[in-house]
C-alpha cells in the first residue's frame, strides 16, 4: 500500500498531500529506527556477560592456618579437590588458581592447573583475582571468585551465581546463601546474610541477623548463611581496589561490605548446600569423614 498518493489536482490537495506524505515518511523512518536499534539491543542482551573465567585465590600464609591449600584430604591436596570440582561448572570458559607462593605453584602444576602468580600485597580475595584478571591474556565479562578451602562445594552453585549475575544488569556482584544450623548461629567464622525481596543483599555479618531482642536464636526464623563463592562484573573488579576500605568492611573484615557500603548491589541467590569449608586443621577431618560416607574419593 503507497504511503503517498496524491487525489486531486489542485494546489491545496497537493500541499496537504505533500505534508502527509512528509509525516509518514518521518514515522516510518522512526519506526524503522527504533526497530534496528531494539534489534541491535536484543542482540547485545543476548551476549550480556557471556566470557566467564573462575579464580581460586590460593594463600599459603593464613592467620589461622597455615598451609591450608595444600593439606591433603584423603590423599589430595584440598586445593586440588576445589578445582576438580569447579571444573565441572558449566559456565566457566577457564580456570585459573592465582597465588602469592611458590609452593601451592608447583603443587598446582602437579596435578594439571593453571596457575598466576600474584603479589603478597593483596589484602583480600578479591583484589587477587583482580591482580589475577588483569595478568590474563583474554578478556572476561564475569569473574567467580571461587573459595580453595570449600573441597565439596556443587557446580551448579557456580552455574548458579553466574547465571543471576548475567540476567541482573543493575548489580555488579552475585553470591549464594544457604540455611543456616542453630549451632552456627554465633560463630564468628559462619557469615551471616539477610537480603531484601528482590533477592539483593541487605547485610552481611559475623554475628547473627536479624537479631531480636530475647538475644537468642529463634527456631521460626529462617536464617542464610553466606557461601564463600561470588561473582563480579569484570568492570566493577576494576573498580572495587579503588574503593577506600570502609568503616563497615573493617569492623566486620567482611570484603562484600565495601560493595555495599559504596551503593553498588549485590545480587543473592538461596541454594540446597551443607556447607562444609575447612577454616581450622580440626575441620579436615570432619570433611574426611563427609566424604567416607558419600563413597567421595
Amino acid at each position: 500500500m503507497s504511503i503517498c498518493s496524491s487525489s486531486s489536482s489542485s494546489s491545496s490537495s497537493s500541499s496537504s498531500t505533500g505534508k502527509a506524505c512528509i509525516v509518514h515518511t518521518v514515522l516510518a523512518g522512526a519506526a524503522l529506527a527504533v526497530a534496528i536499534g531494539a534489534h541491535a539491543y536484543l542482540g547485545r542482551a543476548r551476549k550480556f556477560r557471556t566470557r566467564v573465567v573462575g579464580i581460586i585465590p590460593a594463600r599459603y600464609a593464613s592467620s589461622r592456618f597455615e598451609g591450608k591449600p595444600l593439606v591433603h584430604i584423603l590423599g589430595k591436596p584440598m586445593l586440588q579437590r576445589t578445582w576438580e570440582r569447579s571444573k565441572l561448572a558449566t559456565t566457566l570458559d577457564h580456570l585459573v588458581v592465582a597465588t602469592d607462593d611458590e609452593k601451592i605453584v608447583e603443587c598446582c602444576r602437579g596435578f594439571g592447573a593453571d596457575v598466576i602468580m600474584t603479589s603478597e600485597s593483596c589484602q583480600n580475595g578479591t583484589e587477587r583475582c583482580y591482580e589475577a584478571l588483569e595478568k590474563l591474556e583474554k578478556k572476561y565479562d564475569i569473574v567467580v571468585n571461587i573459595q580453595g578451602d570449600e573441597p565439596l562445594l556443587e557446580p551448579e552453585i557456580i552455574d548458579g551465581i553466574v547465571k543471576v549475575l548475567q540476567a541482573a544488569p543493575d548489580a555488579v556482584f552475585s553470591t549464594a546463601v544457604t540455611s543456616l544450623k542453630p549451632e552456627d548461629a554465633f560463630d564468628p567464622n559462619r557469615v551471616k546474610c539477610v537480603v531484601d525481596n528482590r533477592g539483593y543483599a541487605i547485610y552481611f555479618s559475623r554475628g547473627l541477623i536479624p537479631f531480636n531482642k530475647s538475644a537468642k536464636v529463634n527456631p521460626r526464623f529462617p536464617y542464610l548463611l553466606h557461601l564463600g563463592i561470588q561473582s563480579y562484573d569484570s568492570k566493577f573488579l576494576k573498580i572495587y581496589p579503588k574503593l577506600q576500605p570502609t568503616p563497615l568492611q573493617l569492623e566486620e573484615d567482611l570484603e562484600q561490605l565495601k560493595v555495599l557500603e559504596n551503593g553498588y548491589k549485590i545480587k543473592v541467590i538461596k541454594v540446597e548446600h551443607e556447607a562444609h569449608g575447612v577454616d581450622t586443621p580440626e575441620d579436615v577431618e570432619k570433611i574426611e569423614s563427609l566424604m567416607r560416607e558419600r563413597n567421595l574419593s
